[in-house]
């Protein structure tokens, strides 16, 4: 019987690295085993130090084990010509293209992406299949999937026999595949869920969220893993010593709250990669042995200090006689939302109206501000305004405005399509874009500060004006709907030329000074570049502080850090904003101002 491990938590926890610390070690144990990532932004190749790409490869080194990155691109070639080829020699062409273009939408992407993870859910010819699945927030739409789109195909059945996905006879069949792997991801003996989480608060909230979220569609978790523990013999500098005591807090109010197995893995000097690194993880995780602090993941050599002039943001953020929009993106957990607060909180103090919007699924900004934020625009602090982009209370507000716009204007057949379409699960995924540029197109703050989901996810976000448009041309896709389809495309235009607009729009990646922050935030440049948009800052965060590191397992790390820092600088060729690992964790709005100091 395969065994079935879905690891998830906090974006930036160690999740990829303790889910391929998991899969050596059942290889290793002689069972034939493969890692899955369903993370559009993924780094199973980094880990690995090997290619790995859309395909199932074995891992150099370790016997029995083989990995694969899903590409949601290929998944949707292979996902339409699985639905369209069998009909390629008993169907018109102007059919075939009429099928393809139902099929040309966002969710197809989405769902194609899932229906290839299922593929693996019903083989047997692994003993283990470890999921290393995306940040929490995504994870959970990915599970909530097979029941939406089962009840979805169902009504579409009764109704006019159309999907988002192509007409209802093409993917009948989908139903059943749908129905059984929600039963599976609920059976418990043959599934289990990992959480991974830091020791840290906001980590904390969001795996307790995760869980009760993940509990309302019957699902159950298994495990907790506590990664980045600092150990205690390294906390003898009072600046990490306060650290570790808010750590061992965390750990204790996780003992407290979560009833259910846990592990802990502690910090180590250097960055795990490569099999030696992973396998020695494993063994930690597993055993409880710590062979060493120190990773084998390579000796660090001395890499002198590291200057790099500070760049001028005023320029890059404050408003110039129109709104300025600046977006803060990167890979899970590099702080982010907290580096998108204190940027706004510097903004609103220069005497500008600033709204800060969050389009993670698992924002956290409420948190980090330690107010509670909805899904309208509340005011924080003078000039300061923040708001929650909330998926279903989006869709509920596109919903009946896009209905309510269209009565009186279409007939009762084409309402009913309209309708139809409007509740497929990919909807929304396009009311919550179509809340996004709301504030993107609104005149009533001179600063936009976007605190967007994780990098590939950031991606998938902009790519929709483009899918989008097609989908809107497809749900009133006739003669009576020409100037919908005119208004639709003119909008779109307008919010693409914004974004690469660089004296409207500012792009900023923030990451922290390792190797697979790097690697991720430099491919989101460039696919950003592809799509006409320039990055214009660099913001390396959670730089450790030459004071505080005085004994060789913190000094080793700084070490690695101005290495990083290093190529961060010759690999991005931008404006590079340093900031410092802070002693406490933020939360609040006198901490965030406290932290203003960094900017300035």
């Amino acid at each position: 019987m395969t065994k079935y491990l879905f690891f998830s938590g906090k974006g930036g926890v160690g999740k990829t690295t303790m889910a391929c610390a998991t899969a050596i070690r059942h290889a290793t144990e002689g069972k034939k085993t493969l890692i899955v990532t369903t993370d559009p932004a993924s780094n199973l190749a980094d880990v690995f130090e090997q290619e790995i790409g859309h395909k199932i490869t074995p891992i150099r080194g370790i016997n029995n084990l083989s990995a694969m990155e899903i590409d949601p691109d290929e998944a949707t070639k292979e996902y339409k010509e699985k639905i369209i080829g069998p009909f390629r020699e008993i169907m018109p062409e102007d059919v075939l293209a009429s099928i393809n273009e139902q099929m040309s939408g966002p969710c197809t992407t989405e769902m194609a992406s899932f229906d290839r993870f299922i593929d693996f859910m019903e083989t047997d010819e692994y003993d283990v299949i470890v999921f290393d699945t995306a940040p929490t927030g995504h994870t959970i739409r990915l599970l909530e999937l097979p029941v939406d789109w089962s009840k979805h195909i169902e009504e579409s059945a009764k109704g006019s026999g159309q999907t988002c996905l192509g007409p209802v006879q093409t993917i009948q069949d989908s139903k059943d595949k749908y129905d059984r792997a929600t039963a599976l991801l609920k059976d418990s003996e043959k599934t289990s869920f990992i959480f991974v989480m830091r020791p840290e608060e906001l980590s904390l909230y969001e795996t307790l969220r995760a869980s009760k979220e993940l509990e309302t569609i019957g699902i159950r978790s298994g495990e907790i893993i506590i990664n980045g523990i600092i150990p205690e013999e390294v906390s003898d500098i009072g600046f990490f010593r306060k650290k570790y005591e808010a750590q061992q807090k965390v750990i204790t109010l996780t003992e407290e709250a979560i009833k259910k197995p846990k592990r802990y893995m502690f910090l180590r000097d250097n960055e795990v990669k490569g099999t030696d690194a992973l396998t020695d993880v494993g063994r930690a995780l597993f055993n409880g042995k710590i062979s060493s602090l120190r990773s084998p993941s390579g000796d660090i050599t001395s890499s002198g200090e590291f200057t790099v002039e500070k760049p001028d943001i005023d320029n890059l953020w404050l408003p110039r006689n129109e709104t300025k929009a600046i977006f803060f993106t990167g890979k899970g957990g590099v702080g982010k939302t907290t580096i998108s607060c204190i940027s706004a909180i510097y903004i609103s103090e220069k005497g500008y109206k600033t709204l800060l919007v969050t389009t993670d699924p698992a924002a956290h900004i409420g948190e980090v501000l330690d107010i509670k934020v909805g899904s309208e625009p509340i005011k924080i602090t003078e000039n300061l305004y923040a708001v929650m982009v909330d998926q279903k209370e989006a869709f509920r507000q596109y919903k009946e405005r896009t209905l309510s716009e269209a009565r009186g204007k279409y007939s009762e057949e084409m309402l009913m399509a309209m309708e139809e379409e409007l509740n497929s699960p990919c909807t929304e995924e396009m009311a919550a874009f179509d809340r996004f540029i709301q504030f993107l197109e609104g005149k009533e703050y001179d600063a936009v500060v976007f605190d967007t989901a994780p990098t590939g996810h950031t991606l998938r976000l902009l790519d929709l004006p483009f899918d989008y448009a097609k989908q809107v041309e497809m749900m009133v896709g006739c003669a009576e709907s020409s100037d919908v389809k005119e208004e639709a495309e003119n909008r779109f235009r307008a919010i693409i030329n914004t974004l690469r607009d660089q004296k409207h729009t500012v792009f900023s990646l923030v990451l922290y000074p390792e190797s697979t922050p790097i690697l991720e935030s430099h491919r989101a440049m460039l696919d950003l570049k592809e799509a006409g948009i320039e990055t214009q800052l660099v913001i390396a965060n959670m730089v450790l502080p030459e004071e505080a590191c005085r004994n060789d397992f913190f000094i080793n790390r700084r070490k690695m850090q101005i290495r990083y820092l290093k190529e961060i600088r010759d690999r991005f060729n931008l404006p590079m904003l340093q900031f410092p690992m802070l002693q406490e964790e933020i939360k609040g709005l006198g901490q965030l101002k406290q932290a203003l100091i960094n900017l300035k």
